[in-house]
């Protein structure tokens, strides 16, 4: 007897690498740069009107007179000009709302290039063979683009399961395409895996509480670190030649790209070893045990002030550079989906006194981390020797069987609500 389990709606995100020749790059950085001077002058025309007269109305009969006057903003097609309007409102509604600040102007070089298909039916997707794919894109016309995913088109795609839109943004390798994707999956059923503590660092990004270690190697090969350092040592020397005030000239840009490329390239290659990494793990472990980490105050600079200087500001600078290489909350996030969708959960629990306790005693004593690597128990009756990564795994899934798991964000709310209802009093 089988039970039918419910199903749910998921939309995500896909990412792919276009295939573009020379001419159509040069149309598909007209239409991003069309799309970033429209939202200027929406900007420019939203900030000067009075409040009175400002209406969504309004600002769609201004794109479309805008349109008609200025020749190349027609370069962008029409729903991608109706997409940087929806944006630009949403943007005031998050400012409104205060989960963001109030938009500005969009700089020609400091502004990341984007065009939106909001509809999905106008991408015509089909695979070409294993490796590759087609896809329409709007005033440019057939484009290849990588396949590495299966996607819901053809006679696999329905009302529930297909794609509802694209992106296309440009980086410092080139430009990709971001489908949305909207699916219904069944729920998963109950991870029936083990339970495992998982201590973040910079010598082993992971290190579990059963011994389990997920590690990497460096991010760029030894020719590419010595041409990111020479390309940087010409940006540097190339930079103290320009006067104050002076635009940047065309060389010292192509230095700055070509250093964007380079470090893109260990971006990419990070990015997919964390969904390798936290894939695996969410795929053997019913519990997942992290540390609730400050990584902002983590990463503070060690300069002090003027009456007060700091100490050490070169080790505190170069640990804070490899705390933010390693990505801890981007591995925490991932971790936090693919549980959920493997049927388990992930739990944090305090930081505090977590590397310092003894996991096999529990007792806490001064100096027992001699190193970075070794653990030490000062105990005179235990004198426990081990890794000092594995140790604090340990510690923090003994921190969430002691139940000392902290509430979510969104659990805490709905704790301070309930706290604020009154019990209803008899007459």
């Amino acid at each position: 007897m089988t039970t039918q389990r419910a199903c749910g709606g998921r939309q995500f995100g896909h990412r792919a690498r276009l295939a573009l020749t020379p001419a159509q790059v040069l149309l598909m950085d007209g239409q991003a740069h069309a799309a970033r001077t429209m939202w200027n002058l929406l900007h420019d025309w939203w900030t000067m009107l009075p409040r009175d007269r400002r209406s969504l109305a309004a600002a769609d009969a201004a794109i479309r007179q805008a349109r008609k006057e200025i020749d190349w903003l027609a370069h962008l097609p029409a729903q991608a000009a109706q997409a940087v309007l929806k944006t630009y409102f949403q943007a005031w509604r998050n400012c409104w709302e205060g989960r963001a600040g109030a938009p500005g102007f969009k700089a020609r070089f400091r502004t990341v290039m984007s065009v939106d298909i909001p509809q999905g039916r106008d991408l015509c997707i089909t695979r070409v063979h294993r490796r590759w794919g087609m896809v329409n894109i709007p005033k440019i016309g057939r484009v290849r683009f990588r396949w590495t995913k299966d996607l819901p088109v053809g006679k696999h795609a329905n009302a529930q399961n297909r794609i509802t839109g694209a992106r296309l943004v440009k980086d410092a390798l080139g430009w990709h395409i971001a489908f949305r994707i909207q699916t219904l999956e069944p729920e998963p059923e109950p991870h029936t895996g083990p339970e495992a503590g998982i201590d973040v660092g910079v010598t082993v990004p992971l290190a579990l509480s059963d011994g389990t270690t997920y590690d990497h190697h460096p991010w760029l090969t030894g020719k590419e670190q010595a041409k990111l350092l020479r390309l940087e040592q010409r940006a540097a020397h190339r930079k103290s030649l320009r006067k104050p005030g002076e635009r940047t000239s065309h060389r010292l840009r192509t230095t700055y790209d070509q250093i964007a490329g380079i470090r893109a390239r260990a971006k990419r290659r990070h990015l997919d070893w964390q969904h390798k990494a936290t894939t695996a793990i969410a795929a053997k472990y019913s519990v997942v045990v992290v540390e609730d980490l400050n990584i902002t105050n983590m990463v503070k600079s060690a300069k002090g002030t003027v009456e007060m200087p700091g100490k050490n500001i070169a080790q505190k600078s170069g640990l804070n550079r490899a705390i933010s290489g390693e990505a801890w909350g981007r591995a925490i996030a991932m971790l936090t989906y693919k549980t959920a969708r493997q049927g388990g959960t992930l739990h944090k629990v305090p930081a505090p006194g977590t590397s310092r306790r003894c996991s096999m005693c529990g007792v806490t004593t001064p100096g027992s981390r001699e190193s970075q690597a070794v653990f030490v128990c000062k105990n005179p009756d235990c004198g426990w020797v081990g890794n000092a990564d594995h140790n604090g795994a340990r510690n923090i899934l003994h921190l969430y069987r002691m139940g000392l798991a902290l509430i979510p964000a969104a659990g805490r709310a709905v704790v301070r609500r309930a706290r604020r209802v009154k019990p209803a009093t008899a007459r």
